[in-house]
């Protein structure tokens, strides 16, 4: 006997339907910002926006087939995984946006350096770190390592921000 249905959805396939949904905005927003790359004369085969609207159509491909499968009834519900997962963490989903948030108000004023050490402080603490003294130190090394290779070993301005003539 099957389980009565009381809309277009299996019940449990909702959440399937929006990450589904949600991977087709992503790819759909890839696709935009792709068409908007200025192209120049000097690509005379492969320009710059060739990879960026291949990945946004493939992604796009892919959250269209997590619709479909969602709209058969959906993958999650059977995995072990979901049925046995803790509640949904929202203090650890609010710490890694707020480090996303930071990383993106700081960047411009601060400079790279200390926006992702910021954003590494953060992010980590979202991970369940509790040493914040720890996690600064290591956000300041990796991103002034990160900086240092960009700016120094590649030649690449990624903002050093309060920086500006220290480094």
């Amino acid at each position: 006997m099957s389980e009565p249905r009381t809309g277009l959805l299996k019940p449990g396939a909702g959440p399937d339907l929006a990450v589904g949904v949600f991977v087709v905005l992503l790819g759909l927003l890839c696709l935009w910002q792709a068409s908007i790359i200025p192209a120049t004369p000097l690509y005379a085969q492969v320009g710059p926006k060739f990879v960026p609207y291949l990945v946004g159509a493939l992604v796009a491909l892919i959250g269209a087939g997590l619709v479909v499968q969602a709209l058969r009834g959906g993958w999650s519900a059977g995995m072990e995984e979901v049925r046995d997962a803790p509640p949904t963490n929202w203090r650890a989903i609010g710490l890694v946006g707020a480090g996303l948030v930071a990383n993106l108000v700081l960047i411009d004023t601060l400079g790279f350096v200390f926006a992702a050490t910021v954003q590494f402080a953060l992010v980590s603490a979202g991970f369940g770190s509790r040493n914040l003294l720890r996690d600064v130190l290591i956000g300041l090394a990796v991103s002034l390592g990160a900086f240092l290779a960009f700016d120094k070993l590649l030649g690449v301005d990624i903002g050093a921000g309060i920086l500006e003539g220290i480094l």
